[in-house]
């Protein structure tokens, strides 16, 4: 981070990890869960807790994961579910895990595979939880196609209620759940933003000729993005006026990766650069 701050560290990653995803649904502490890529050893989940007070990270559990994780996302309304989309250099898929009680154990426990969202025939990029509070539904986006998933955790379940093809589009890449209206997605592409209506799985809008990376919506405001883009660096817009960008934030030069808007302050956005010795991440105030 920017600013004199040497961050705080966890050294207890033995491969190299692309996935981290923040525990929102533990409220009572700062927890982190974080996936290995590596190809020829067993990968794994750490449970990451940060110390109140005392600006130090510990691994609250480590769990085998069979495959290479390219991404991870924790459920929004229970600490123990989290999704992973993963390889096994044959062929990608996507599961949902259960994370055991642990009750101190020194050795962690095996994860539990609830389900998996077995029906994609493309490549998997991701999948979405709805990001406020319970909700019965899931996504999962691969190179073509837009999955609803209606799931049942304690029946280890998942269904497909209906499905959207982008078959016109350059390959789907990831997206986001708007969380003010749980049937509105948004898709990136390799050259524009699409906006989907999950009841009838059709696109409604788009932000074309934008090469952009990752996407966010504003968990305080209705109708704001922000974007990460090759171009332009990070711009926020107002989905009713998109064609123009509402603002170009400055100081962020092209190659951005990564953009989340803070669930708290709704100023600060955390943004992740192309690596640098000097900023390979930076915080933003709008």
């Amino acid at each position: 981070m920017q600013g004199g701050s040497s961050g705080i560290v966890y050294g207890g990653l033995k491969y190299q990890a692309r996935c981290i995803t923040d525990v929102r649904a533990d409220a009572g502490s700062t927890t982190f869960l974080a996936g290995t890529l590596s190809l020829k050893e067993e990968n794994e989940v750490h449970l990451i807790r940060l110390l109140p007070g005392e600006n130090e990270l510990v691994c609250d559990g480590l769990f085998y994961h069979p495959n290479e994780i390219w991404d991870l996302k924790s459920c929004p309304f229970d600490h123990r579910l989290f999704s992973t989309v993963y390889t096994s250099g044959e062929g990608y898929g996507a599961s949902v895990w259960k994370i055991p009680e642990l009750y101190g154990q020194s050795n962690s426990p095996q994860l539990e595979q609830l389900f998996m969202l077995d029906d994609h025939t493309d490549k998997i990029r991701c999948v979405l939880w709805w990001p406020l509070g319970k909700h019965d539904k899931l996504i999962s986006i691969d190179d073509r196609n837009i999955f609803l998933w209606n799931i049942d955790p304690s029946n280890k379940s998942a269904k497909v209620i209906s499905q959207g093809s982008a078959d016109m589009l350059p390959n789907l890449r990831g997206g986001a759940w708007d969380p003010h209206n749980h049937n509105a997605v948004a898709t990136i592409t390799d050259s524009s933003l699409h906006f989907w209506d999950l009841r009838s799985m059709k696109r409604s809008n788009a932000i074309e000729h934008a090469h952009i990376r990752d996407v966010d919506y504003n968990p305080k405001k209705q109708n704001i993005i922000a974007t990460a883009e090759d171009e332009f660096g990070i711009r926020l817009w107002d989905l009713r006026m998109l064609k123009h960008p509402l603002k170009d934030l400055p100081g962020h030069s092209h190659w951005t990766w990564a953009v989340r808007h803070n669930p708290e302050y709704d100023e600060l956005i955390l943004v992740s650069l192309s690596p640098s010795p000097s900023r390979p991440r930076s915080l933003a105030r709008v």
